[in-house]
């Protein structure tokens, strides 16, 4: 019999380590049956699922940031029941997020790898997107169920969670949701018209430059010193979230790039009387800022990120190494009664049909591998053992990570995936065009399936704390995952055919482009700018020694600077509003309505973006290119963008403690 909630709040000892004898009990009655898995929580979780991989998918390739949608989804999903006066909603929205939430997780996996073909000017097409993706989730779900009850339960109260807690949060505030929906929904119409009149209709220009005053012109002519900013309100938004000091982290990168090494290596290229690189076909001296970095310091940020993905790997060396012993004490060891697994709180899919889908899904990789990559039985082989050896050791690391700092460092990761994976198959004769091909789809494969496993070990903490069924969070996961991969399938094909992937206008796509540069000298006879990763890659182990996040670093020195600048903006807004006051309280609560606003400007920036990507596929094309480059538009553009960073500090600070 289903019981009606309530819902009082979460338990005093629900962020804290449990003492000897101490036993934690959620919010739902764990001896009690409640409404989850209902037409509610599975069609909106559908269509939210759908809706923020689009979303997901076009601020990832347009901005080089997935944003996370679990909280944009928990706030709808509790200003949706409280729309409908719905009773017993608690259960339902657990479901509904955890399925909608899988868009993040597959956007990332996908758009980090698969936009490297289009690039590299490699076959791709819908079923190949697809099918990476979709096996890729299948087995960060599975490879994670085994280590469920070790995070969430067994570490209760050590890892901190961060954004479960902000979700958790939000679906136990009930009518405090409801009205944080609102204010989610007006910034997200006010978000999603600035950046379509920006993106579709050019009414002022995305990127202001110092070349905007005659000192900055004269400054990026002669010493090829500029300094960018986006005025995208998404942009601005993922700034505010992430905060001052990591914003600072990576626009010191962007900055040594672009203020640094761009103008040294102008100085040092002014001696050269032929083009110096495998790529370059102009005199140093001849190039604008933009293919001095393009051409050279990407390479810089490339070393970087790599060799903070192996600092990455070399600290979680002890939970790569555990993560084998957990799995065979889970999965092999045989099991006497266990009482738990009778209560409904603590119910997973059980064991042994979990290595059988694991199982299953392996064959369907090398099925999809034989008969759609690398049509070789021995190659299809070994691309399958590669996929489930790596993906099973960084699968723990991923999930650790999300759950320490509530970010899951899959970049790094699938970097060390590519090259590990080019490596070997360029030993087993597989290299050129079809090397390339394969060695994206494994990491696209793995990327997705460590991207899937962070992110589903936050629904699953949010589960424990609230009382849901693991069971039911595991097996309608699946469901979030296809719908998901059919989704960012088909919205690369679109945004390809839309923007394109390389030339002037086309999408930045940072993370598949790194890949991209990674793997093609590995897998063909271009000289590598080993170099240049070389420097890069010190610079990281420096950042190690100081203290300073390596990843965040060297993401700033490859993504463009006029994508970081805005994330600093962001942050020192977040650092403004919760700083005026001395009470403490109406600080955070000044913060928390600053993170609804940017959570709602990233979310329609995102899905008005999508919206300009159709309509310009379909031929309707609103854009005034000749007045959105002009010196005028981008006089309009910094005035906007003021009046946008105003209204977010008015509204924040509008804030009251409740």
């Amino acid at each position: 019999m289903e019981q009606t909630t309530n819902t009082t709040g979460l338990p005093e000892n629900a962020y804290k380590a449990l003492k000897p004898g101490e036993n934690y009990t959620p919010v739902l009655d764990p001896q009690k049956s409640y409404p989850e898995v209902t037409p509610y929580s599975v069609i909106l979780g559908v269509i939210m699922a759908m809706l923020f991989s689009a979303a997901a998918a076009y601020s990832g390739l347009k901005i080089g940031q997935v944003f996370e949608a679990a909280i944009p989804i928990a706030i709808l999903a509790v200003g949706f029941s409280t729309a409908l006066k719905m009773n017993n909603a608690l259960g339902q929205n657990v479901i509904l997020q955890s399925i909608g939430s899988t868009s993040g997780a597959v956007v990332a996996g996908a758009i980090f790898t698969i936009p490297a073909l289009y690039i590299l000017n490699l076959p791709a097409d819908f079923f190949k997107i697809f099918l990476a993706a979709l096996f890729g989730g299948f087995l960060g779900i599975l490879f994670l169920i085994p280590f469920r009850k070790y995070f969430v339960k067994d570490m209760h109260g050590t890892l901190p969670f961060p954004e479960a807690t902000a979700t958790t949060e939000i679906l136990i505030a009930g009518e405090k949701g409801g009205r944080q929906a609102i204010v989610l929904i007006v910034s997200g119409l006010i978000g999603g018209a600035y950046d379509f009149i920006v993106s579709s209709v050019g009414w002022w220009s995305e990127v202001i430059t110092s070349r905007i005053v005659p000192f900055g012109d004269a400054l990026a002519q002669k010493a090829k010193a500029v300094v960018k900013v986006d005025v995208l309100s998404m942009v601005f938004g993922l700034g505010y979230i992430i905060g001052v000091k990591y914003a600072a982290i990576i626009c010191a990168g962007s900055f040594l790039s672009w203020l640094v090494f761009v103008p040294l290596l102008h100085s040092i290229g002014q001696g050269l009387t032929t083009p110096f690189g495998a790529s370059a076909t102009k005199l140093i001296a001849d190039m604008r800022a933009e293919e001095i970095f393009s051409n050279y310091v990407r390479h810089i940020g490339i070393g970087g990120i790599a060799m903070a993905g192996i600092i990455g790997i070399l600290r979680s060396s002890k939970i790569i190494g555990g993560a084998f012993t957990l799995a065979y004490k889970e999965i092999f060891r045989k099991k006497g009664t266990v009482t738990e697994n009778s209560v409904r709180w603590q119910t997973d899919i059980k064991m042994m049909f979990n290595v059988l889908l694991i199982l299953l899904t392996g064959l369907m990789i090398f099925v999809f591998f034989y008969g759609g990559v690398v049509f070789s039985v021995t190659n299809a082989i070994i691309g399958l053992l590669l996929v489930m050896i790596i993906a099973f050791l960084f699968t723990t690391v991923a999930a650790n990570a999300t759950a320490i700092v509530g970010t899951n460092p899959v970049s790094g990761m699938t970097l060390m995936t590519l090259i590990l994976s080019s490596f070997i198959l360029v030993q087993i004769g597989l290299s050129g065009a079809s090397g390339m091909v394969s060695a994206l789809i494994i990491g696209g494969v793995v990327c997705t399936a460590l991207s899937v496993a962070g992110s589903f070990i936050t629904d699953l903490k949010i589960g424990y704390w609230i009382g849901s069924t693991p069971k039911k969070q595991e097996t309608w996961k699946f469901l979030g995952i296809l719908v998901s991969a059919a989704t960012v399938g088909f919205v690369i094909l679109i945004l390809n055919k839309t923007y394109g992937f390389t030339g002037p206008n086309a999408l930045v796509a940072p993370q598949a482009n790194a890949m991209a540069a990674v793997i093609q000298p590995l897998m063909s006879n271009v000289a590598v700018p080993w170099i240049l990763y070389g420097v890069g890659a010190i610079i990281s182990l420096l950042m190690t020694m100081i203290g300073i996040s390596p990843l965040a670093f060297a993401l700033g020195m490859y993504i463009p600077q006029e994508l970081n600048t805005p994330l600093l903006v962001g942050g020192i807004v977040a650092w403004f509003v919760s700083t005026r006051s001395k009470n403490e309280k109406l600080n955070n609560a000044r913060l928390s309505r600053g993170t609804l606003i940017a959570s709602g400007f990233i979310a329609g920036g995102s899905l008005f973006g999508v919206l300009g990507a159709f309509l310009k596929f379909g031929g309707m094309d609103w854009m005034n290119y000749a007045w959105a480059e002009s010196h005028g538009a981008e006089v309009l553009a910094l005035v906007m963008f003021i009046l946008l960073i105003a209204y977010t500090v008015w509204d924040s600070m509008r804030a009251k403690v409740e």
